[in-house]
């Protein structure tokens, strides 16, 4: 056993271990395991509401993106930014809500807003479908990470397990609070492995960064603008940022949720939705390291392992270790913040048992079953919900219109305009995805979206004619209320 994969396996224990401390005396029912006591103030608020932010992506993804396309890869940079803009004016109005209305879920929002289990009902198979294949990116990308650093596929598995199983234990035992715990470290680890690469990488393989870049200027420069053709092209660019910055700005992503029903006040979440978005400032560092790989490796290396790769052949085993647990920490914070958005959806409005005790029960138990389906995914079938996976953003995006729709007091949609609009958005996102017709590079996600927004306007105007002509034939005090159609 090598230095590299016993720093890496020491490492995810004491994040779990962090986890698992994070409670605090026995967890009476779902609700406060899943968003505590409702008290976190602006430190556990941020770490919890910057999840998102490092995931194994920025190990996997960000540097292979910049290494393949360029400055492309500066898609990931300004959309959480711009849907800071969003949260600020939105987070403390769904706060309010959730207070008054006690809502854990995202689905609990819909279903309430609409008055319709069948609205909760949708929204949260919606949640627990796009969002397993983005668990399985977790595990499996960690996989990954452990097998490029150490070299040897087998550990790579090995580490898979254990780190599912050290999640599910803190989630299971601790809840939000396991999350929030573990989150600090997550954050601290990745920021500081991602200094020491930016210095140490591109010393190594060029004498600087200025000096990678002088390189990718002279060799490479078609890297350093944004191409008008190919796949990575303007139009890609900026359908990409869009279509992230909708997703986050309206919060379509389910296991985001408790982050923000759990924070103590609304101006929790508008100092944090302040100051977050300085934490993409770190995504520029893999793409200089993506740039890095550009003129020292082979252009036919594998995108997700350019990063890693970098790191093995320039910082010592032990090094390359803390990297791993960094990486690992990446993997496993998301993975306990996914696990436990698909089963409180599960839970409350799926399921749906009274009992408090069985509602827990539920939930704890499709805890197992989802990482378990995706530690089973990643082992076996690696690739199997590749595609799937490309369905997740630009799914959970079919949400937004509806959740616009019932921000305020007056209903803009009823609930089958929304319904109706949901399923043409994902039919839209699916063929697109899949059937791959030339749609010029612009996002299924966006395409979707224009599909979601005419048939449910249709549909709302349809509605409306028919309840002003029913309302009309039961009286004017009738039709004066169809006109409001107000929510609670």
């Amino acid at each position: 056993m090598n230095v590299t994969f016993t720093v890496a396996i020491a490492g995810m224990v004491v994040i779990a271990a962090l986890g698992l401390m994070g409670r605090r005396g026995k967890t009476a029912d779902l609700d406060e395991w899943t968003v505590g006591k409702r008290d976190f103030g602006a430190l556990s608020a941020w770490f919890l509401q910057a999840g998102e932010a490092f995931t194994t992506f920025t190990f996997l993804g960000v540097a292979g993106v910049a290494f393949g396309g360029g400055v492309a890869a500066t898609y990931a940079i300004p959309y959480i930014p711009l849907s800071f803009i969003g949260m600020f004016f939105i987070a403390p109005i769904v706060w309010r809500l959730g207070r008054r209305h006690n809502y854990i879920t995202q689905a609990d929002y819909f279903e309430e807003r609409y008055n319709s289990k069948l609205m909760g009902f949708v929204v949260a198979v919606m949640g627990v479908v796009f969002l397993l294949p983005y668990l399985q990116l977790q595990i499996t990308g960690l996989g990954a990470i452990v097998q490029l650093v150490t070299g040897k596929e087998n550990w790579g598995d090995i580490s898979m397990v254990i780190a599912t199983v050290l999640t599910v234990a803190f989630v299971l035992w601790s809840g939000l609070r396991g999350v929030a715990n573990t989150a600090y470290l997550k954050d601290v680890l990745v920021i500081l492995a991602m200094v020491v690469l930016v210095i140490a990488i591109p010393s190594h393989f060029a004498g600087g960064l200025t000096d990678v870049f002088d390189q990718v200027k002279e060799t490479r420069p078609e890297l350093l603008t944004v191409s008008d053709d190919g796949a990575n092209d303007r139009t890609w660019w900026l359908t990409s940022i869009l279509i992230s910055a909708i997703g986050s700005a309206f919060m379509t992503l389910p296991h985001l949720w408790p982050a923000t029903l759990a924070a103590k006040d609304e101006n929790v979440l508008r100092k944090n939705s302040i100051w977050l978005p300085l934490y993409q400032v770190v995504i520029i560092l893999p793409i200089a390291i993506g740039f890095t790989g550009a003129i020292a490796l082979d252009q036919k290396t594998n995108g997700n392992s350019v990063l890693l790769t970098l790191t093995r052949d320039a910082l010592p085993d032990w090094f390359v270790g803390v990297v791993a647990v960094a990486a690992a920490s990446a993997a496993m914070v998301p993975a306990a913040a996914l696990c436990m958005g698909m089963s409180t959806l599960v839970a409350r409005n799926i399921v749906r048992t009274r009992n408090p005790r069985a509602q827990l029960a539920v939930n704890h138990g499709f805890v197992v079953v989802a990482a378990g389906i995706a530690l089973l995914l990643g082992l076996n079938r690696p690739d199997a919900l590749a595609d799937l996976l490309l369905l997740t953003f630009s799914g959970l995006a079919q949400l937004a219109p509806g959740f616009v729709a019932v921000l305020t007091a007056r209903r803009l949609l009823a609930k089958w305009p929304v319904l109706l609009g949901m399923a043409a958005g994902v039919a839209v996102v699916w063929y697109v995805t899949f059937e791959k017709p030339d749609v010029g590079n612009v996002n299924a996600g966006i395409l979707g979206l224009v599909a979601n927004i005419a048939v449910a306007a249709v549909a709302q105007l349809v509605h409306h004619a028919r309840t002003r002509n029913s309302a009309a034939a039961s009286g004017p005090t009738t039709a004066a209320a169809a006109e409001k159609e107000p929510v609670g």
